[in-house]
């Protein structure tokens, strides 16, 4: 009996390195492949089993959206951005930066409109740009996905304390002095929180959505007291004192909107629910565009309270700026209302991210980029049980060791780049897959628009090579013109497309490669190495499970043919016996 394992394990292990040998002629025929939205909506959705339950309308939609974006971002980022950056003027760092996630989210509408599937951006690349691409994509907004949740999970800690009115968040964490900085306090209270949220997500989709629900409404009410507040007992001469209200020029203003951007991610995990959505194209466009002007207009406003209550110069540095703003007015017991409020916009905006990582990773199983297995759905919930389970556990994990400002920046530039693949993948896919127009003019154009997208933001890096900031840009604007002009839009329209076209997706290209060259070198040596980890997985796991699985199911389909044709004709049959 012992030698039956050992001959498995020697017959799975010759397989593999078969498999391995045909690695080039597999990555020729897989890299590209892609599919069809009809084969994404049944084909491969049949492959998780029983399907999610659709549930959910346009006004869940919203309170998901702003749930998952109203965090702790405008909390930790105002402050320093109007104490170093944009002065008084921080509130429109947020408009810009809002316009930018406007546009990165139109662009993410008109696909989930088109494409009502799980999967999201990853889904959207492969039926564009073929397997490899959206599995990079995938991998990355999965890796986004954890480490901010984790970092997110472990800020809660902090939030509550402040609540509290504890100073010292590690006080409530353990620290174990035989590990690396960084890595050494244990947070217990953030793995029971994403362990809590885990086990809430297995059970229902619907009944998540009315606990987000709950909360948001809660702490939109809180951001309305601090509004309120603010206005209230602030005083416009802040606005235009000490130093005027862009004391750092407009270079200021656009730094200060490159930082305050991260505050807007999270409208993606929208476009994750939309098989579990009544009424696709009408709640999609709703629940995605409306959660982020909703956003945008709660962050300008409370950029305006904090710099109308405290001079811009004397904002406190640091992330408990709108704490200290309240206690340089005299309310010190309101320090402790925005731990609490903090705490609540952390469990709500969790609550989203863990909802959309599931979905994602439950669709790149369908793939079979990833085991099987994550793939499936619960018949009773409806919902991704096993990846949920999966990620959540892996969430806690590094909840419970990881310092925040570790993954930080390999968060932002993992997601920066996924929303400049999918603009592109929008102006390519109307303009070659659905126009039928030759792929050559559009390709160029990308190119040509992302070069200029470089050399403008080189430039802007560069203080003395101030030419080349109209050069490159009348470059993008000249370039999109012409291309709008040469290469026509045949396609029949869907039932909701992004106005204007190609106009907002050049421009959501432009500004998110402007805001990648904005992040530090560190984060970009780390994304290469996170890169080169997914292409070895990839090249060793994902291309031979996906082209074992394609020839599998070609071979099923094609004995189900031979048995149809082996069975008679029934109405031949029921002719003979007439006569």
């Amino acid at each position: 009996m012992a030698t039956i394992p050992s001959k498995h394990n020697k017959a799975f292990f010759f397989n593999y390195l078969q498999s391995l040998s045909k690695t080039p002629h597999r990555l020729r025929k897989r890299m590209l492949a892609t599919w069809t939205p009809d084969q994404e909506l049944n084909q491969v959705r049949l492959r998780s089993g029983a399907d999610m339950k659709r549930k959910l309308r346009w006004y869940d939609l919203v309170a998901l959206g702003v749930g998952g974006m109203l965090g702790v971002g405008v909390f930790v980022t105002t402050g320093p951005v109007a104490r170093n950056n944009s002065g008084p003027s921080v509130f429109i760092s947020y408009i810009i930066a809002g316009i930018s996630a406007l546009l990165s989210s139109l662009c993410y509408t008109e696909f989930s409109v088109q494409i009502p599937v799980a999967g999201g951006a990853f889904s959207y690349l492969r039926v564009t740009f073929g397997e490899f691409v959206g599995y990079f994509a995938g991998a990355n907004i999965l890796m986004e996905y954890v480490l901010s949740n984790a970092a997110v999970a472990r800020s809660f800690t902090e939030y509550l304390c402040s609540a509290f009115g504890v100073n010292d968040p590690n006080s409530w964490r353990v620290e174990v002095h035989g590990l690396l900085e960084g890595y050494n306090n244990l947070d217990f209270t953030a793995v029971a929180l994403v362990l809590l949220l885990t086990l809430c997500l297995c059970h229902s989709t619907k009944e998540s959505s009315i606990l987000n629900l709950i909360m948001t409404i809660f702490h939109v009410i809180f951001f309305g007291f601090i509004i309120i507040m603010g206005f209230c007992n602030g005083s416009v001469d802040n606005l235009v004192k000490p130093g005027g209200l862009a004391p750092n020029g407009i270079r200021g203003v656009l730094d200060g909107a490159a930082i305050v951007y991260f505050s807007y991610i999270g409208y993606d995990s929208v476009s994750t629910l939309a098989e579990e959505i009544q009424n696709p194209p009408v709640s999609l466009p709703v629940g995605i565009v409306g959660s982020v002007l909703i956003v945008s207009v709660l962050y300008c406003l409370m950029a305006l309270a904090l710099c109308m209550m405290v001079p811009y110069n004397q904002i406190a540095d640091d992330k408990a700026s709108f704490s200290l703003a309240f206690q340089k007015i005299g309310w010190r017991w309101a320090g402790n209302v925005v731990g609490a409020g903090a705490s609540l916009a952390i469990v709500a905006s969790l609550l989203v991210a863990m909802l959309g990582q599931a979905r994602y990773l439950c669709v790149i199983g369908r793939a079979r980029l990833v085991p099987s297995w994550l793939s499936k759905v619960h018949p009773s919930t409806g919902t991704p049980l096993n990846a949920t389970l999966f990620l959540g556990l892996c969430t806690a994990s590094i909840a419970l060791f990881t310092d925040l400002n570790i993954v930080f920046e390999l968060i932002s530039i993992g997601t920066l780049f996924v929303f400049y693949l999918v603009a592109n993948a929008l102006i390519y896919r109307k303009y070659v897959i659905t126009s039928k127009n030759p792929p050559f003019r559009t390709l160029s154009f990308l190119f040509l628009l992302t070069s200029s997208a470089i050399g403008f933001s080189i430039s802007w890096k560069r203080k003395q090579q101030w030419w080349g900031l109209p050069l490159f840009g009348g470059i993008m604007i000249t370039i999109t013109a012409f291309f709008q002009f040469m290469v026509p839009c045949l396609g029949q329209p869907s039932e909701w497309s992004v106005p204007f076209m190609p106009w907002p997706a050049a421009i959501s290209i432009f500004l998110n490669v402007f805001l990648m060259t904005t992040l530090k070198k560190h984060s970009f040596q780390r994304f290469a190495i996170w890169a080169c980890l997914i292409t070895v997985f990839y090249v060793l796991y994902g291309v031979h499970s996906t082209f074992e699985a394609e020839e599998m199911e070609m071979e099923m389909e094609m004995e189900m043919e031979m048995a149809v044709n082996e069975v008679p004709n029934p109405s031949i049959h029921l002719t003979k016996l007439d006569v």
